[in-house]
């Protein structure tokens, strides 16, 4: 269980902290992958077509990557997320808070990305890039907090696995 404290002490680009933030409203705490990656590219295209009806429920949407925060705007603006809230993390310190560990390779490069992979690819005209701005063995994960708590949680056994974000709304609904 992460601490008030440990929240106190995650800022986002804003100024913001996590424990404050948490206490205004549910904050739905997506961690990326690093930017070339596919996965984490199909992540910012489903919370991009899902912010307004995230927001709309009162959840403020936080992403964490390894990049720095010029970096991370411009991929956030590209994806169609400007002025998104973020928390640049390059050593992976919050990840570790969070129980998001390094991926093994059957996580990383298993059968199940490779399928996934190639339908993300085929379906959604999203290819993997050369652009690795972090780790690329560090694994991704989503929280929902409220009030300083984990209320819901997401996290991937494989690099290809996808959250149900209204899963993360539904949750709030029944908080």
């Amino acid at each position: 269980m992460i601490s008030d404290q440990n929240l106190a002490l995650i800022q986002t680009n804003k100024g913001n902290n996590l424990l404050e933030l948490s206490h205004r409203g549910p904050v739905l705490l997506a961690f990326l992958r690093h930017f070339g990656c596919m996965f984490c590219r199909e992540s910012l295209v489903d919370i991009s077509k899902k912010r307004k009806s995230i927001e709309s429920k009162g959840i403020n949407i936080v992403l964490v990557h390894m990049s720095d925060y010029e970096t991370a705007e411009s991929y956030f603006k590209k994806f169609k997320l400007p002025g998104i809230e973020h928390i640049s993390d390059p050593e992976c310190r919050y990840y570790a808070m969070f129980g998001l560990t390094k991926g093994s390779f059957s996580q990383l490069f298993g059968l199940k990305t490779w399928i996934r992979g190639f339908e993300v690819a085929v379906t959604k005209q999203i290819l993997p890039n050369t652009s690795l701005v972090g780790d690329g063995f560090q694994m991704p994960g989503i929280f929902l907090l409220k009030e300083g708590k984990i209320i819901e949680q997401f996290i991937h056994k494989s690099v290809a696995d996808k959250p149900d974000y209204d899963n993360f709304i539904h949750a709030c609904e029944l908080e």
